[in-house]
């Protein structure tokens, strides 16, 4: 499923408004040209008529006819140039338009640095791309203080988990045993899962603050990598990985990309059941020709709507308590693999898997590609 919800499917308009812009001109032309040509009918008719009463009447039928033929004539040539000069025209007045609808499809994908900078227009047009730019400026600043915030409360939270474990070390080897063992190995253990969860907190920001990617990555030599460092942890837990890795080449930042591979094997490992399987494979889409890492893996079972929740910050596949095996993730995991997946303008998708578990796509941009 999409990281983020797709906006509302609109009635598929019969005509565009260039289209209509330009046959409204057109039909204005023919019937301008209409009424003209018919007072001129009428006209040269009725003048005509008193000095032609001696003249044969097949020689009025012949004139009237030949003012029908130069008529219709005229009226074809009116819609021609209606159509011809009503399209150049329309497109001149709406290429405004197409400007503002690409800048909009550019922020929906997340990014939102662009802008429109539409120039030599002081008319509604010109009005309404200096308040979107406006608004895309103002949400971009909103976007880097929320970051930025959010960086530093991890920075700020690191040196006090840093001294308190330090004094917990101390305690845990005071010779004369003044402290509770249990509940200094308690403490501990809480203090390590508050540094984790500030270190996963300083990634997600590291991730939020990637705007560009160029370095050529294989996606199949990280994801060797993830496998060699989860073999021992598959092994405690009875959970059979299995590996099918081609050349997946993409261009990325290779430490963000690494971190999202080993995400989606931690999750395929820890979020399982005992003696299940889990299974991680990279390939290039035959038809995209983008670099695909895909991850399933046996567990519980999941909907449609359950799935796709899961890339939201903090909630965790049992929900927010713990998870069946005594685990306890912090439910950033694929919130992170969402974040790094989107700045490099990949695609993700997350399904249940028939019988239990998930099945996690990511399908990353071709080496060729650029921003």
């Amino acid at each position: 499923m999409p990281t983020e919800p797709a906006p509302p499917i609109r009635p598929r308009r019969q005509m565009s408004a260039r289209l209509r812009l330009t046959l409204s001109y057109a039909v204005f032309l023919v019937v301008a040209g209409s009424v003209a040509l018919f007072g001129f009918y009428m006209a040269l008719h009725l003048g005509l008529g008193f000095k032609l009463q001696s003249a044969d009447i097949t020689s009025r039928g012949e004139l009237r006819d030949a003012m029908l033929v130069a008529a219709a004539a005229a009226l074809l040539g009116l819609a021609a140039v209606g159509l011809g000069g009503g399209w150049l025209l329309a497109g001149w007045i709406l290429r405004p338009l197409d400007d503002i609808n690409q800048a909009a499809r550019i922020a929906a994908t997340g990014r939102l640095d662009h802008r429109i900078r539409l120039t030599g227009r002081s008319d509604e047009f010109g009005q309404l791309a200096d308040n979107f730019d406006h608004m895309l400026e103002r949400l971009h600043d909103a976007f880097l203080n929320q970051e930025r915030f959010a960086a530093n409360a991890s920075h700020e939270l690191r040196t006090p988990l840093a001294v308190t474990a330090t004094m917990l070390d101390v305690a845990r080897t005071d010779p004369e045993g003044r402290y509770d063992p249990a509940l200094l190995e308690r403490l501990q253990l809480t203090n390590d899962r508050a540094i984790e969860l500030t270190e996963a907190l300083l990634r997600l920001s590291d991730a939020n603050a990637v705007t560009a990617v160029s370095e050529p990555v294989d996606l199949a030599a990280l994801a060797g990598g993830a496998v060699e460092e989860l073999e021992a942890e598959a092994e405690r837990r009875h959970v059979q990985l299995h590996a099918k890795l081609e050349a997946a080449p993409s261009v990325g930042d290779p430490a963000l990309l690494r971190q999202l591979v080993g995400n989606l094997a931690e999750n395929a490992v820890r979020h399982n059941r005992p003696e299940g399987e889990a299974w991680l494979a990279t390939h290039i889409d035959a038809v995209s020709s983008r670099a695909v890492v895909q991850v399933e893996n046996t567990g519980p079972s999941y909907t449609e709507e359950t799935a796709a929740q899961l890339v939201q910050p903090f909630l965790r596949g049992a929900g927010r308590t713990a998870a069946q095996n005594g685990d306890r993730g912090y439910g950033l995991g694929l919130a992170l693999v969402a974040r790094i997946v989107n700045v490099h303008d990949g695609e993700l998708t997350i399904s249940p898997r028939p019988g239990g578990g998930l099945i996690v796509t990511v399908a990353l941009p071709p080496p060729a590609y650029r921003r």
